[in-house]
């Protein structure tokens, strides 16, 4: 079974946020920014095959889930929703360092 992954355009927009972030620290780094994205892909192709694979989120959902993303020595968290048995949805893409990540 292949589920679709679609993105909030809050989840779109953090994925531009985390490469235009990385491109800030070390402007002349491309790569770097690059190789942010390169790890980012892979791992939300999981999504596509084996959503409940992932961890619950501290919610009383079984549907609302996060995925790990390593890179360096941290890594990304996706949050996304099962929708149903077609439908994975992207709700938010965050650096595990933010002061925001739970």
């Amino acid at each position: 079974m292949t589920y679709r992954v679609r993105f909030t355009p809050e989840a779109e927009v953090d994925l531009v946020r985390l490469y235009e972030f990385t491109l800030h620290k070390e402007p002349s780094d491309w790569a770097l920014a690059e190789r942010a994205l390169d790890a980012i892909r892979p791992g939300l192709f999981t999504l596509e095959h084996n959503p409940f694979t992932c961890r619950k989120a501290p919610d009383d959902s079984p549907f609302l889930r996060k995925l790990v993303i390593p890179f360096g020595a941290a890594g990304y968290i996706a949050l996304f929703e099962i929708d149903d048995a077609e439908t994975v949805t992207v709700l938010a893409v965050r650096h595990q360092r933010e002061s925001d990540y739970h």
